[in-house]
């Protein structure tokens, strides 16, 4: 991440086509673990290594709605970071595991942007977004939609 003080970005300044590659993130043990306390998701995919063995994954692997957490909270520390806004939603597919000891970082571009329609002063952006691991493979992937600020006249 740029060592710099980022701003953040009113929609005005958001460019179709412009990408932004995240800082890494390490899936660790205790991060797995305390999202399953969290969320009282304890299932034994994520949190017994014996059970996991049997799995076809052969190991643990950090439950899908954390990858796309991840996702979401690496954009917020990337170079091409928005003014906060609301999020409209995601579609969002899990691709392959996310696997304890995995580095991930999300890779997003602008893909289109327009003024919205019922909220003046907003405008909205479609962000596809990929969550890619230390060997650059996609491990989820989709698509988030995000009101943001116009800059103030």
């Amino acid at each position: 991440m740029n060592t710099l003080t980022i701003e953040d970005k009113y929609w005005d300044d958001a460019v179709v086509g412009e990408e932004c590659i995240s800082p890494p993130y390490e899936v660790t043990e205790t991060r797995v673990m305390a999202y399953a306390d969290l969320t009282g998701d304890h299932t034994p995919v994520h949190t017994d290594e014996a059970y996991a063995r049997t799995t076809p994954f052969g190991t643990r692997v950090a439950h899908g709605l954390l990858g796309l957490s991840i996702a979401d909270g690496l954009k917020t520390r990337s170079d091409m970071r928005f003014m906060p806004g609301m999020s409209l939603g995601w579609e969002w597919s899990f691709v392959a595991p996310i696997k304890l000891g995995d580095t991930v970082r999300v890779r997003f571009h602008v893909e289109s942007k327009r003024e919205s329609k019922s909220k003046p002063g907003w405008g909205i952006l479609v962000l596809p977004s990929e969550l890619i691991n230390q060997r650059d493979e996609v491990v989820q992937k989709g698509e988030h939609r995000v009101m943001v600020p116009r800059r103030p006249a």
